[in-house]
């Protein structure tokens, strides 16, 4: 597989240190804004459902099976996390879309001096465009986020479901976030899978790191604007020289 895994996962860092810079500070405030509603919301909403979800998951579990019920406990617990932390992501990225657009387009300017053709946009444009995307993405993942769900309650089968929730959940992100400066430079979104594709290593670096940082305390209050930064300059060092 090509790319570079540590590159991935090092540009969710070199994200956050961009967001203190001149000519990025403004375009943070509203996606920071949106991300800390929909933070409690996802609080809010995780510790009220847990219980219901722990107990109808392990339901199925014959009495003769119940010594390994603390190892699925876990590792239901663990899917349950992920699954809320990237329902709640997506859903996060749906509404601050255009802002991130912006944010991206700020961040390249920074880094570049120039721009993709987003800036010659107007708003309303940006908003209509960037929503059209977002649902190109939600058109790609209900699917398949519908057979995970369905597998998930097969017996036997479902004993894998956590692997190939948090690598569906990884590869969203990173799909999530490296569309924005990929949406700016006008690549088309069957060209941006192939590339996420081409560069997988650093695709799944990347996207593991923005996905486990969605699952730390404080630090998840800032992935979503330090995750477009991050996917922006990852973006123009290494998928843009292989576009």
């Amino acid at each position: 597989m090509r790319g570079y895994f540590f590159a991935g996962m090092r540009h969710l860092l070199v994200g956050f240190k961009l967001l203190s810079k001149p000519g990025i500070r403004g375009f943070v405030l509203i996606p920071l804004a949106i991300n800390t509603l929909l933070f409690i919301a996802a609080i809010y909403f995780f510790s009220h459902y847990f219980g219901v979800w722990m107990e109808q998951a392990l339901g199925w579990l014959p009495d003769w099976l119940s010594f390994i019920e603390s190892i699925l406990w876990l590792l239901f617990a663990l899917l349950l996390l992920v699954v809320v932390a990237f329902t709640f992501t997506v859903l996060a990225n749906l509404i601050a879309a255009p802002f991130n657009g912006l944010l991206a387009e700020a961040v390249e300017r920074h880094l570049t001096g120039c721009t993709g053709r987003s800036s010659q946009r107007s708003f309303a444009a940006e908003i209509s465009r960037s929503l059209g995307r977002e649902l190109l993405k939600m058109r790609y993942y209900l699917p398949r986020l519908l057979a995970l769900v369905v597998l998930s309650f097969i017996p036997v089968l479902n004993s894998a479901s956590p692997l190939l929730w948090a690598m569906f959940s990884i590869w969203m992100m990173s799909m999530q976030y490296l569309d924005y400066p990929m949406d700016n430079n006008d690549v088309v979104f069957a060209d941006m899978r192939k590339l996420l594709a081409t560069r997988r290593m650093t695709t799944f670096g990347y996207g593991g790191t923005v996905l486990l940082a969605t699952m730390v305390p404080v630090v998840n209050w800032v992935v979503m604007p330090s995750a477009v930064a991050g996917a922006t300059a990852l973006w123009l060092k290494d998928y843009e020289p292989h576009r």
